[in-house]
């Protein structure tokens, strides 16, 4: 049976597998992290995605604005096959040669698949108060 700490580190890597796709600029490789049946509720769009077309649209826009992210604050449960992350993060982006930085909450849902996490739910929404 693994120690919490090695499920804790193998579900955090998830996050950093993420992040390393976006910061490839190539919307196929962030949505192919995702299940054919996620949703996403993303951070700067109303929209609700529920394809994969649909996610990796949104990604083609966001990552026009060269985001980095980064964890402030996380927890991690597992439940057999079901992974939850969830907790602060803040993205770095730069928009016309001026860097931004966007503070939200995040929460990720991950299903195992044989040996392969994917992410079926991922809500991101900027903090409510300044």
């Amino acid at each position: 049976m693994p120690l919490a700490t090695d499920i804790e580190n193998e579900i955090s890597s998830l996050f950093d597998d993420w992040n390393t796709a976006l910061q490839t600029g190539d919307s196929r490789a962030v949505g192919a992290l995702y299940a054919e049946d996620a949703t996403l509720i993303p951070t700067l769009s109303n929209e609700i995605r529920q394809t994969p077309a649909a996610i990796e649209s949104y990604f083609t826009k966001f990552m026009m604005l060269l985001p980095k992210a980064s964890i402030i604050h996380q927890t991690i449960r597992r439940f057999a096959a079901i992974a939850i992350n969830s907790g602060i993060y803040s993205f770095e982006t730069n928009v016309d040669g001026a860097v931004h930085v966007l503070v939200a909450r995040f929460t990720f849902v991950y299903r195992k698949d044989g040996d392969t996490w994917k992410i079926i739910e991922h809500h991101s929404s900027a903090m409510p108060e300044a």
